[in-house]
């Protein structure tokens, strides 16, 4: 993440920002060098600095003024301008609308273009190239939407500041409050003298030399493949850390409570769509959370220790540790304990950008070399509705996306199990299901029997990576959108009709299998290696869930389910809107018990 300078007004500038890098810097073109003349170390190493090897000319920023610069000195401070600031989903957009973009973009990154028409090749080669010259900041207040990251391209002169390991200079963006702009502050890290060279480190605070080689990768490509692909179940101390950061006090070791077969429960929540439609004769609402049988909250429960201590007859609506499913970099770590190092077949191959980087670039270059598909979707660990979610065959891409914010890699599913749509023709779509997990030891695990749909709005081709409606399904939150929504009921003889061979009742039991692995490896180990078995816990998710053409071990084509994410407290407007017993539902097989007339499938 990039160091964050904020200011008020009368600590930086009176009236406006002054840009005097012109009156202490020059921009030089570096001469290219003749394949067949000799080339010296030194030149050698300075051609491997380029930012945009093999793509035009190449420049360095020079120190100027007579005097040198003191690093000292209050006014060795210089701000950068940004020629570019944009969301990774709006890059393309921009480019085609903003008048002058494109040629100011071509010609910093050296890519040909002089037309005045803006054209879809060098709009690609644009979209390929800026990852050498991204930089990225994120708000840290605002709606979900609104945090998540901005990337910028800094203006001439800060685009041709070469990397180095030994750097003459540092910098960090700042974000100007009474503008609402950022800037680029460069300032000097040691004196310097006329004619010595501006220089940063594009790999600032790794110190892992293994590390820095892959981060540096865009602008130095290497080759990684000797380091070994397979990603072993982090060891003990990786969740024992995750714990503490999360400030999660685990329970103490209680009885399971018993309760009167007629007790009536009072149940204190925060929850407008609980409020509006639990009905259940055995339920109650309180506002006095001292009084409260249930505790149905909204936001994570962090107290397991205070409350199993004081009143362990209260039952709450989360478990301890169930961030190991929610959270998608320790989903795919509890996942590896069903499949070893690969991971189940019923989770895409997924690598952690933060802890498996080195990993992960090995076997993106490994499938480049064998000439096998990859196409890889980049997720946030904790965000939903496809925010910051990106798709992409750029592996520098990829490496710089872990500087935003915490993410994993997924390969992305190039042969997706397609629904076809009269008014589009074959699209993308993936499956949700809430599932209720009453116990975790033993574990007791049920789906809910309506599940729901979520449709692409144009036919799927592993291109135009950055459209949405074709790779997404999530419409509901994107205005102006068409949403198209099919009840199960009417999907399910759509379906079969579309694969008669493939009966849902065969793909459901796929499903289900996957949710019963996923859950037992979850619950296999003690929290906080697993989610902990607190009696008084229950909790209700939802699974996103593709499915994917795949062979089996014995050679058949089958449908193959992938669990995308796990959500907590999901939203269930549709649910109630269209099944007015949903939370009856859920609360009589949670809280009683009970499933007889509820509309679930017990699955473990």
């Amino acid at each position: 993440m990039p160091v964050w300078l904020c200011v008020e007004p009368l600590q930086f500038w009176s009236v406006e920002p002054v840009f005097d890098a012109g009156d202490y810097f020059g921009i030089m073109q570096v001469e290219e060098v003749d394949e067949e003349e000799e080339v010296d170390e030194e030149m050698e190493e300075q051609l491997k600095k380029k930012p945009n090897p093999g793509n035009g000319p190449c420049f360095k920023v020079i120190v100027t003024n007579e005097n040198g610069l003191q690093a000292s000195n209050p006014d060795s401070v210089f701000l950068v301008d940004h020629a570019w600031t944009y969301r990774a989903e709006h890059a393309r957009q921009q480019l085609r609308r903003v008048p002058g973009l494109l040629h100011r973009m071509a010609n910093l990154m050296g890519v040909h273009f002089h037309g005045e028409v803006p054209d879809e090749g060098s709009i690609e080669q644009v979209l390929q190239e800026m990852w050498k010259y991204n930089q990225t900041y994120q708000l840290s207040q605002g709606t979900a939407e609104e945090k998540v990251p901005v990337w910028y391209i800094m203006d001439e002169f800060g685009s041709r500041i070469q990397h180095s390991d030994q750097p003459s200079f540092a910098a960090a963006p700042l974000f100007y409050m009474p503008q609402q702009i950022a800037y680029t502050v460069l300032w000097p890290l040691r004196d310097l003298e006329t004619g010595d060279e501006v220089t940063r480190d594009y790999a600032y605070g790794e110190t892992d030399r293994l590390i820095r080689k892959c981060v540096l990768l865009p602008w130095v490509p290497t080759e990684v493949l000797d380091v070994n692909c397979f990603t072993p179940e982090p060891p003990d101390e990786h969740y024992q850390a995750i714990l503490a950061e999360n400030k999660e006090k685990l329970p103490v070791a209680i009885k399971p409570p018993v309760y009167a077969k007629d007790k009536v429960f009072k149940v204190f929540t925060d929850i407008q769509q609980v409020l509006n439609n639990l009905t259940h004769p055995r339920f109650v609402f309180t506002d006095n959370e001292g009084e409260a049988d249930i505790l149905y909250n909204f936001s994570h429960f962090k107290d397991y220790r205070k409350l199993s201590e004081e009143r362990p007859e209260v039952m709450v609506n989360q478990f301890p540790c169930e961030n190991l499913l929610t959270v998608k970099d320790c989903l795919a770590s509890i996942a590896r304990r069903a499949g070893g190092p690969d991971g189940p077949r019923w989770l895409p191959r997924t690598f952690n950008l933060q802890t498996e980087l080195p990993q992960f670039i090995s076997y993106f270059q490994q499938r480049e070399r064998r000439g096998e598909d990859n196409h890889w979707i980049c997720k946030p660990w904790n965000l939903a509705r496809s925010l910051d979610t990106h798709i992409t065959n750029n592996l520098n891409s990829i490496i710089r996306h872990r500087e935003s914010s915490p993410k994993v890699v997924c390969k992305y599913i190039e042969e997706p199990v397609l629904f076809e749509r009269e008014d589009v023709g074959l699209v993308k779509f993936d499956v949700r299901y809430v599932v209720l997990l009453r116990s975790a030891r033993p574990l007791q695990l049920y789906s809910y029997d309506v599940f729901w749909l979520r449709f692409s709005n144009r036919a799927f081709s592993l291109d135009d990576l950055d459209d949405y409606e074709k790779h997404f399904t999530v419409m509901n939150y994107a205005p102006g959108v068409t949403l198209k929504q099919v009840h199960c009921e009417d999907f399910i003889p759509l379906f079969e009709k579309q694969y008669p061979e493939y009966p849902w009742t065969t793909v459901q039991a796929s499903i289900f299998k996957a949710f019963a692995e996923l859950f037992q490896v979850a619950s296999s180990k003690p929290a906080p290696l697993g989610i902990c078995d607190y009696p008084s816990s229950r909790a209700i998710y939802a699974i996103d869930l593709m499915l994917k053409w795949d062979t089996s071990r014995d050679g058949k084509r089958i449908m193959q389910p992938q669990i995308l994410e796990v959500n907590f407290n999901p939203d269930c407007d549709r649910a109630c809107q269209y099944h007015p017993t949903f939370f009856n539902d859920v609360f009589s097989t949670l809280f009683l018990d009970e499933t007889d007339n509820c509309h679930v499938t017990r699955i473990v």
